[in-house]
């Protein structure tokens, strides 16, 4: 006879993130593991920060999905037992970000630019996305636009058809802190973004 369990959250048309997943930056008084921070101040490599929106089919800015990021330090090591290469105890790799915690809808990470990870990958980000509404959570990526070269040679980017590939190119920007890359999330429309299967 079969058991019959419940449905788990991604089952169901949430959010539960809000005091789930991202407790402090929504004011609940449960401690978060993960945050828009993903290296402490000792880490090495360049420090940048992505900022983006996540946008309906309509076009309005969505004030209740969750972002979170994987990505490779700055000499292209994954803070992951498995990456034999070892750790960098500075660098946690790994973000999330509420975007209702931003008075403009934003997501907002403050990092180190990841190296390249091998196998002729170009420096890129993993991006998740979850929002209301979403019965299984989209997969995404983010590349550089300053490593035009590098993201020729990638061999997912090169997968996708060419007039779609800038919807996984965040722009490089000046900000008064820094560095700060702009990557917005199409979830539906014209300017769609590339989404891939896990």
């Amino acid at each position: 006879m079969a058991e019959n369990f419940g449905q788990t959250p991604s089952q169901t048309v949430g959010p539960y993130f809000a005091y789930g997943l991202t407790p402090e930056q929504y004011g609940y008084p449960l401690k978060e593991i993960a945050s828009g921070r993903l290296a402490s101040e000792d880490a090495e490599g360049q420090r940048i920060r992505i900022e983006g929106k996540v946008y309906d089919g309509a076009g309005a800015a969505i004030s209740d999905a969750m972002i979170e990021i994987w990505q490779a330090d700055a000499k292209g090591r994954y803070a992951h037992p498995a990456d034999p290469r070892g750790s960098n105890a500075d660098f946690r790799g790994f973000g999330r970000f509420g975007t209702g915690t931003d008075p403009d809808n934003r997501f907002i990470f403050d990092t180190v630019k990841p190296g390249a990870s091998g196998d002729g990958q170009a420096p890129h980000i993993n991006v998740t996305v979850f929002m209301r509404g979403m019965l299984v959570h989209a997969f995404t990526r983010l590349y550089f636009s300053d490593e035009a070269a590098a993201n020729a040679e990638d061999p997912v980017l090169s997968s996708v058809p060419a007039d779609r590939r800038d919807t996984l190119i965040a722009q490089r920007q000046e900000g008064p802190g820094g560095v700060v890359y702009r990557f917005d999330i199409h979830m539906q429309g014209d300017a769609e973004t590339v989404f891939f299967d896990a």
